[in-house]
């Protein structure tokens, strides 16, 4: 984060009934109506922990009737133990040969690590990930993207972790799956806390909605709105829960 970012940050932290968080301004969406919103920070969520208890110890005392709660993925994998160890992982020829070949890309992250790249193995199989390389090699020099991802699918875009330039060591040695039943785990953090809920796996790219609970009033246009420039930021932050706040 460079000098201007550490400003940014001092600027826009508060606390709040001994809750940390991070006003990150109003924005306003598409259809002209206008969210403030507020980024939590917490401890760093371990395997296990509760959903429930985080957002009772940091987002109640800040939150107010009408407020919708953006839960964050990565945590959200913690909380259900969506996740893999280094040594729950074997990588085998294939995938010591193939993450030579990966992309990697803006943000830094991709499958250019063994480990990632045989989780995704033992996931969909071999036969789809070299369907999925070799369609990536053939069309990347015309500018085509993503059609790795996209060829294997159940979410293996939504792996995250195994990467040594994370800001947390915990995330050399683990990696995290997006949950594949998000409305439900929605839905029960809902029904737990009274507090309408979206899950989300947002990097300044895009904003991946994983499910939402029945009682969210924005819909999912508005929700893009207003988590379209990554309020829940990235690196060491661990600002992974964004109240956001309608306003008018």
């Amino acid at each position: 984060m460079g000098i201007n970012g550490t400003r940014n940050q001092e600027e826009q932290r508060r606390e709040e009934n001994g809750v940390v968080y991070f006003d990150r301004g109003i924005i306003e969406g598409a259809d002209g109506k206008k969210y403030a919103r507020f980024a939590i920070q917490t401890h760093f969520v371990e395997v296990g922990e509760s959903q429930s208890a985080l957002v009772e110890k940091y987002v109640r005392p800040l939150y107010q009737p009408g407020d919708v709660l953006s839960f964050g993925a990565k945590v959200m994998c913690m909380c259900v133990k969506t996740v893999r160890t280094r040594d729950e992982v074997k990588p085998g020829f294939w995938a010591n040969l193939l993450w030579r070949f990966a992309g990697i890309n803006s943000t830094g992250v991709g499958m250019h690590e063994p480990y990632k790249l045989q989780l995704v193995i033992d996931m969909v199989g071999l036969p789809r990930v070299l369907l999925g390389a070799f369609l990536s090699a053939i069309t990347r020099p015309f500018g085509v993207r993503g059609l790795f991802y996209k060829v294997c699918g159940k979410g293996v875009g939504g792996i995250d972790g195994f990467y040594y330039r994370s800001s947390f060591e915990r995330y050399h040695t683990l990696a995290l799956i997006n949950p594949d039943n998000g409305t439900e785990l929605c839905e029960q953090l809902a029904e737990e806390t009274g507090i309408p809920v979206v899950l989300m796996d947002a990097n300044d790219i895009q904003r991946d909605q994983l499910g939402k609970s029945s009682n969210m009033p924005l819909t999912d246009a508005q929700l893009q709105d207003a988590m379209r420039d990554n309020p829940s930021g990235q690196g060491a932050e661990l600002t992974p829960l964004i109240l956001i706040r309608p306003l008018g």
